[in-house]
């Protein structure tokens, strides 16, 4: 009989435990959602700012966009269950932890972000700077989940991407002025994301490479050349799809590693 009762007790007691798991994992599943939407709506308002030429508004969210991105990647963890302890309860585990250096890496950028709408050359070299940080994050972090295991793959990127740096800086060196050593030496970790991020596979490697293709719009702004209709709004749009594309694949690769563990 005593044993029959704590049986009974251990019954409750762990189902009690699975029902706050499920209850937090939904409020947290909520909230990520939210903050996404959140996101989305605020990258929205920011671009239509850019196509109406209303600077109060694109001043007031360009600043928020990665935070939102980021409190998103941040809202993730989700706590699981790994066994039962001693007393037949759901053994608390480790929260699932997104790729540690993705957030990071998107505040680093919300400080570029918010340095480079200040009109003077200081600014945009410490702009820079950040998103160079962002940049080894990004590294850092796709190289840990795997992306340069494959070792033929990444040869072939990294030839394609040298190449296409290579050009990229002839062209524009003679308008870089004071900022040509500055720029080659970002670009080369930008480029570095762009491969690293390829192979993780075709998210992620789309993502690196609309980074890419932002920054080299702004390059080409640098340089003096000729803009684009609505420039500033293709820098914005990409950059925007590039950061998203990133941050989601990082999440699902962390994701299909923990599900490679169960």
């Amino acid at each position: 009989m005593p044993n029959l009762l704590l049986n009974s007790l251990s019954t409750r007691t762990a189902t009690a435990a699975t029902a706050a798991t499920a209850t937090t994992a939904g409020r947290l599943a909520g909230r990520a959602r939210g903050l996404l939407g959140a996101f989305a709506a605020t990258s929205a308002a920011h671009l239509g700012s850019l196509l109406t030429d209303t600077k109060a508004l694109e001043l007031a969210t360009k600043p928020a966009l990665m935070p939102l991105l980021a409190a998103h990647v941040l809202s993730t963890r989700v706590p699981r269950r790994t066994g039962l302890n001693s007393a037949a309860a759901p053994a608390p585990a480790p929260a699932r932890r997104p790729a540690q250096l993705l957030a990071p890496a998107l505040l680093a950028s919300a400080v570029g972000d918010t340095l480079l709408q200040f009109d003077s050359e200081g600014a945009f070299l410490a702009g820079m700077g950040s998103f160079a940080a962002a940049h080894v994050c990004y590294v850092a972090m796709f190289a840990k989940q795997g992306a340069l295991t494959d070792r033929r793959r990444t040869a072939l990127v990294s030839a394609a991407y040298a190449a296409a740096w290579a050009v990229m800086i002839s062209q524009l060196w003679p308008g870089l002025g004071d900022l040509k050593i500055p720029v080659a030496g970002y670009s080369l970790l930008l480029a570095s994301t762009a491969v690293t991020s390829a192979g993780l596979g075709l998210r992620a490697g789309l993502g690196g490479g609309l980074f890419l293709l932002s920054d080299t719009l702004i390059a080409t702004r640098i340089a003096g050349w000729r803009e684009l209709p609505g420039h500033e709004f293709w820098i914005m749009s990409t950059y925007v799809a590039a950061q998203y594309l990133l941050a989601t694949a990082a999440l699902r690769a962390e994701e299909e590693a923990e599900a490679a563990q169960a």
